[in-house]
């Protein structure tokens, strides 16, 4: 079995309806008065010492969002972050509600009722035109509860893989079609795959270059930009970089260390391209 051949036919399946819709280019905007984040708990900035110690949001305080946000303030130095970030949010929770980590944690960075995307729209047109860069991270929990919970093997959950692919490619669309509809002039920018399986990786890694090739057409689709993180986490080597920026090898958690968070943060400017300003 071509496991590689079997995720590439049902990424070809998900991606051919959005080819006629994708516009010319990402939106660009300079960084205005508020800047969303948006996603799980890596929006969140979760680590796993933190999170067992019980800490509240404010000491959650090195992700890349924090990072992003602290580089962003060199071209725009009063920007204000908003953070909706839901440890456990899958895009599926994000549209219909029910995070299943809320409860984890001692409250969110900023609280709101319903879900995230009602509340990032409420925010949007709260404040028309005043809100830019707009981030999300998205994909890791589809994976984890909605490709193939009932399978025990990772060939068995890439093989069967192409339901969720598809259904994870219409839900980020949605998503961020309703973004960019409430936003239309602001930057984008959605957090790309990457393989944090290190045991698997070589029977894994279709999968995961699948989804990453999911987000980009979502975002494609919708004028919005994409960081690459790939790349930042390369599982490459006898040492692979995921190994050194994640708890993934030492604590069997998936979440980016400070190192890690900080190199997802160059990936977000350099996907920005407010280097350029």
């Amino acid at each position: 079995m071509n496991l590689a051949k079997i995720v590439a036919g049902a990424v070809a399946l998900v991606l051919l309806p959005s080819l006629a819709s994708a516009a010319s280019g990402p939106v660009y905007q300079a960084p205005q008065a508020y800047y969303l984040a948006l996603g799980d708990s890596i929006a969140y900035g979760i680590q796993p010492d933190k999170a067992e110690a019980g800490l509240p949001p404010s000491k959650f305080n090195t992700g890349y969002v924090d990072v992003f946000a602290a580089r962003l303030r060199a071209l725009a130095p009063k920007i204000k972050v908003v953070n909706y970030a839901c440890p456990g949010e899958s895009a599926k929770t994000f549209i219909r509600g029910g995070c299943s980590g809320r409860g984890d944690v001692k409250g969110l960075h900023d609280d709101y009722k319903g879900t995230q995307l009602a509340a990032a729209l409420a925010f949007l047109h709260a404040h028309p035109g005043r809100v830019g860069p707009i981030t999300i991270t998205l994909w890791g929990n589809d994976l984890f509860e909605d490709f193939a919970p009932t399978c025990k093997t990772p060939q068995c959950v890439v093989s069967h893989s192409g339901a969720g692919l598809a259904r994870l490619g219409s839900r980020l669309s949605t998503i961020v079609g309703r973004l960019r509809t409430a936003a239309p002039k602001a930057e984008i920018i959605l957090t790309g795959a990457w393989n944090f399986d290190v045991e698997h990786r070589a029977v894994v890694d279709p999968l995961f270059r699948s989804i990453d090739a999911v987000i980009a057409r979502a975002a494609s689709a919708h004028r919005a930009r994409v960081a690459k993180m790939y790349r930042v986490f390369a599982a490459t080597g006898k040492n692979p970089r995921v190994c050194a920026l994640t708890f993934i090898c030492s604590r069997d958690d998936v979440h980016p260390n400070d190192a890690g968070y900080r190199a997802m943060a160059d990936a977000f400017l350099a996907a920005s391209g407010y280097g350029r300003s």
